[in-house]
């Protein structure tokens, strides 16, 4: 009597580093359900299993905030270090400084960065420092009970019925002024552009700054918020069709018909945008920052890759810094002896 042949059980897909989506994981999330800022960490999870991200060698920075809670919830085998509210970019700015061969992502939140964190935000755009800088944006405080935050738009409402009538601050328009050299903005609920934004920014060397619309469902996800799900759903007005093609895949792929703009990013992987708004130009910082403008005063909301500039140098190049880790190195190397002091005094004298 013939025995049948045990069937092999398929083991988990790996990625093209050999490891499974698992262990991109982190821990259960506490943040309400339906958050859009689990949306975000899911995305982020998908978007290093995809490119091969060594687990280790990511740095995930934060500030304070329900956003600075989400670094928690992926990548539970990276580095990670929760800062002071606000001091996320300094503390990101040293620890890149330490080890710059380190894949170095930031979470911080409309309030966090858009209001104390504002002097710190400006000061790490303008330097061009290689690190993801991603702003999980809901337009309130959803730790102190929903207030508006600076990124709030004038004549948005709260739950309470409290009109807001401040303007907003448009982190895109100001990251670009500054020197970003990758700026866009998504939404939560938008899974396939955000993911093809974040593979880009994992390939590109430079300040990515990506500002995600992310509804709070708790304090700013009822009629008359303009960062709701369904405001977004009904008003979110991509600026650009966003296709990536890492370096390790064939980079002949099939694309939708229309204008194609195709950049080829640091670690060889291309970047393709196709204009749904007609004449845009990407690399065109005062045509980005004007887009922005008039979509404000149309009451649009743009998402999309508003800039890039994948030839500027980042603040490492500036610094002329070792191929090797400052924070490797021993102190001899790193420490000027006390003949260089004394002839350093000396000079002063």
């Amino acid at each position: 009597m013939a025995t049948a042949t045990p069937t092999a059980t398929p083991g988990p897909k790996l990625n093209h580093i050999g490891l499974p989506v698992i262990d991109y994981r982190g821990g259960k999330t506490t943040l309400c359900a339906g958050c859009g800022h689990n949306a975000i960490s899911e995305r982020i999870i998908d978007a290093m299993f995809e490119m091969g991200v060594k687990p280790e060698r990511v740095m995930k920075m934060s500030g304070i905030g329900c956003s600075s809670k989400s670094p928690a919830y992926f990548m539970s085998r990276s580095h990670s270090f929760n800062s002071v509210h606000g001091r996320m970019p300094s503390v990101s700015t040293g620890a890149i400084l330490a080890n710059h061969t380190m894949t170095t992502l930031g979470v911080s939140g409309d309030g966090d960065t858009a209001s104390i964190g504002m002097g710190q935000f400006v000061h790490l755009m303008r330097r061009n420092l290689p690190m993801i800088y991603i702003i999980e944006d809901n337009g309130v405080y959803g730790l102190t009970k929903g207030q508006f935050s600076a990124t709030a738009d004038i004549g948005s409402k709260l739950k309470t019925g409290v009109i807001n009538d401040l303007p907003a601050i448009d982190t895109c328009a100001l990251a670009i002024q500054l020197g970003a050299t990758f700026v866009g903005r998504s939404f939560s609920g938008d899974k396939k552009q955000l993911l093809a934004m974040l593979k880009a920014a994992i390939a590109h060397k430079g300040t990515v700054m990506l500002d995600v619309i992310s509804p709070c469902v708790t304090f700013n996800d009822h009629e008359g918020s303009t960062k709701s799900y369904k405001f977004m759903q009904e008003n979110d007005e991509p600026i650009n069709e966003i296709g990536f093609v890492a370096s390790f895949d064939e980079i002949d792929v099939d694309y939708n018909s229309g204008e194609l703009y195709e950049v080829e990013m640091h670690d060889g992987s291309h970047l393709r945008l196709r204009k749904l708004h007609e004449n845009y130009d990407p690399t065109n910082k005062a045509d980005a920052v004007r887009t922005l403008m008039q979509a404000h005063e149309s009451n649009e909301i743009l998402t999309g890759v508003f800039y890039l500039d994948t030839q500027k140098p980042t603040f490492i190049d500036h610094l002329n810094l070792v191929d090797e880790p400052l924070g490797t190195l021993p102190e001899s190397l790193t420490r000027p002896p006390k003949s260089a002091l004394d002839s350093l005094m000396a000079s002063l004298q």
